[in-house]
């Protein structure tokens, strides 16, 4: 296990004893013997974990730990004190430190504190790269997907990317509209200047026509200072609204007079600010139905429909969902550093037999929670969540997910397939009697 290791103690003869044992585990080790060589050796070098006194001639190490992790927040800390101290362990803990230990004492405990922490480092670091790797650039190439459907999607973005037209996405929450959002952006024009989205659902209106608009000093109680606005933010770049539909008619005004004019009022400013960016809007409502309620300004509306894109819900694509579940469970085991490699062909086949109503979310967020459960390499059906199975099976055999004896038949007969129809084992483990178990199998005809 390679790491290295900065050790930080005013006593020269415990460090060179704390290097020696540090070092035959087969660390890097490198030494200071105060908080400001410390400070030095952390600008020029890369250090893993910090081995420190917390009593040092130039600080304190409750502090100095305090200071590490707001510049490196990555270093994990583990303080070594002569004099166990309650308050000090408290406040180090509460300051990041990975753990607290007595010189002397805690010995023995010193080099698996420390393997664990190079392991929580090593984890971290795997973790940032995998997010980088899948935050890197949302590009078309990037979308997951072959069926006709999402294709077609891609075709008609990669036109009206290099444009600098005003695209609509369409399509239920979850269909992936912001990574479309974010392919489209990537490859105009604008793609050095930046990519800046909201959520209009997620404020009400006032503080929403504050974060896209900005205000000026004043406006209202508790402006004490300007605030410019995310729009602005994306000035040179891409504007991305999301769940538009949601957002108050009177904000609507001021998102045409963007697209008309590239002019908008901060709120409790008497000047336009004038910007240049390419709008983006996205929503899973139907938007010519909120027009003729009169809850969607048709100005708008017309302005934003100038290309529309529709994306796909996943039972639409079926084809696609292997695909997903095999990327993150790729994904996932990473982050967790599980050993899951593989899906069983039950667990895909309820996979494929689901609704998705929430689409790729609702998959991801199976997938996530299916890695963590699993004891083994393989995900197995008993990693699903129990609607779920029930959903899936239910529709295989014609039966209702809602009602307790669907469940509790499919459950039953899964446990009997697990014994390999031995009813006494099937019994033990449903924690019923066996003649109950037999009236059971009677009763729901369970073959």
């Amino acid at each position: 296990m390679q790491g290295k290791i900065l050790i930080v103690d005013d006593e020269e003869k415990l460090r060179s004893l704390l290097k020696r044992i540090v070092g035959l585990e087969g660390y890097m080790v490198t030494e200071a013997a105060n908080l400001k060589s410390a400070f030095k050796l952390l600008e020029k070098e890369h250090v893993d974990v910090i081995l420190c006194d917390v009593r040092l001639t130039d600080g304190n190490g409750v502090e100095f730990v305090k200071e590490i992790k707001t510049k490196y927040p990555s270093i994990e800390i583990i303080l070594l004190t002569a004099y166990g101290n309650i308050p000090d362990a408290i406040q180090a803990m509460k300051n990041g430190a990975f753990d607290y230990i007595t010189k002397g004492d805690d010995n023995d405990r010193l080099i698996p504190l420390l393997n664990k922490a190079i392991e929580k480092v090593n984890l971290q670091n795997r973790i940032a790269q995998l997010e980088s790797q899948v935050g890197k650039k949302h590009d078309f190439e990037s979308i997951i997907g072959t069926s006709e459907s999402i294709m077609s999607a891609i075709e008609l973005a990669k036109k009206v990317a290099p444009t600098d037209a005003t695209v609509l996405l369409l399509g239920e929450t979850g269909t992936g509209k912001e990574v479309f959002a974010q392919a489209i952006h990537n490859n105009s024009k604008r793609n050095l200047g930046p990519f800046i989205a909201i959520n209009c659902s997620a404020f009400g209106k006032e503080l929403l026509e504050t974060e896209i608009f900005g205000h000026k000093a004043g406006a209202f109680t508790g402006a004490i200072k300007d605030k410019k606005g995310l729009i602005e933010e994306a000035n040179g770049g891409t504007f991305f609204l999301d769940e538009i539909g949601e957002m108050h008619i009177d904000l609507q005004a001021k998102m045409l007079r963007i697209l008309e004019t590239g002019e908008f009022f901060k709120v409790g400013d008497t000047k336009p600010t004038k910007i240049s960016v390419r709008i983006i809007a996205a929503t899973n409502r139907d938007l010519q139905q909120d027009v003729a309620d009169g809850k969607f300004r048709e100005d708008l509306f017309y302005r934003l429909n100038v290309f529309t894109i529709s994306l796909p819900a996943l039972r639409e694509r079926k084809k696609d969902i292997p695909l997903f579940a095999s990327y993150y469970l790729k994904l996932f085991s990473g982050k967790t550093n599980a050993r899951v490699d593989k899906m069983s062909k039950e667990f895909t086949d309820h996979l494929m037999n689901h609704n998705w109503k929430g689409n790729i979310r609702e998959l991801k967020n199976v997938m996530e929670r299916a890695v963590i459960l699993a004891e083994g390499n393989e995900l197995t059906v008993d990693n699903l969540p129990i609607d779920l199975q029930v959903q899936s099976l239910g529709q295989q055999n014609g039966i209702s997910a809602f009602e307790l004896s669907s469940v509790e038949k499919l459950h039953i007969q899964r446990v009997l397939n697990h014994t390999k129809g031995n009813k006494t084992e099937a019994a033990r483990m449903l924690n019923i009697g066996l003649t109950t178990l037999y009236r059971k199998i009677e009763e729901y005809g369970i073959s």
